[in-house]
């Protein structure tokens, strides 16, 4: 029988976690600072030109070199492709902290047997580095990474694909992201879903819908089984 077969009129049969601060920690502020270098730009000019092209980067619009020549060419720069080289590793390493209690909670569910997957605004280098580096992406049993179906949250087309990879009802499946209009997405889709902003809150909204039971799932079973 399924764990979580009487919490709900829908029970959660997957769960399905964005990457960015979610199982992600905050930006790390060095890497961040090595863009700076790299650049020579000011902390205005280098935000405004980085979040100004990031979302079609992430769709798949522009690839690692595109995106760094735009956003070069609108602060008024030209970059080398040694300093291309650069800005993809810092970049990756300015979204590879990792958010422990999540990653633990992960563990718990695989070790359980419930289905989980990642769906994330990512773009093409950003996936290749992260995977490189964080071999615990590979136990998931979907991702679905927005550079790679050139669509990007919150268009409805990106959490269908994770539905039909994750083979779970959308009713079914818990989705948790740090961004409402994402959350909002995936309930118009059909999915349940829960913002993520720290763990204690996470878990608290947890219990407050009846789905403690999700959270205990092989907590004390997989405590020394190892670390994702």
């Amino acid at each position: 029988m399924n764990p979580t077969s009487n919490l709900t009129q829908n029970p959660i049969q997957a769960v399905l976690f964005d990457y960015g601060l979610v199982l992600s920690g905050a930006p790390d502020p060095t890497a961040w600072a090595r863009l700076r270098s790299i650049t020579g730009l000011s902390e205005d000019l280098l935000h405004r030109e980085y979040w100004a092209h990031r979302h079609a980067y992430d769709r798949g619009d522009l690839n690692a070199s595109s995106f760094w020549h735009t956003a070069a060419s609108g602060a008024g720069i030209v970059i080398t492709p040694s300093q291309l080289d650069q800005l993809i590793a810092a970049d990756t390493d300015l979204w590879s902290t990792l958010n422990p209690p999540m990653l633990a909670w992960v563990q718990q569910l695989q070790g359980a047997g419930i289905r989980t997957g990642i769906l994330s605004n990512m773009p093409d280098a950003m996936e290749t580095g992260l995977r490189a580096r964080h071999h615990w992406i590979e136990s998931f049993d979907h991702h679905t990474w927005s550079h790679a179906v050139n669509r990007a949250k919150p268009e409805p087309e990106i959490y269908h694909h994770a539905v039909e990879g994750l083979q779970t009802p959308a009713e079914n499946i818990l989705f948790i992201d740090d961004k409402q209009e994402n959350i909002d997405a995936a309930i118009a889709v059909g999915m349940q879903a829960i913002q993520y902003s720290n763990h204690p809150a996470f878990e608290n909204e947890m219990r407050a819908r009846g789905l403690e039971p999700l959270l205990q799932l092989g907590r004390h079973s997989t405590s020394q089984n190892g670390k994702l």
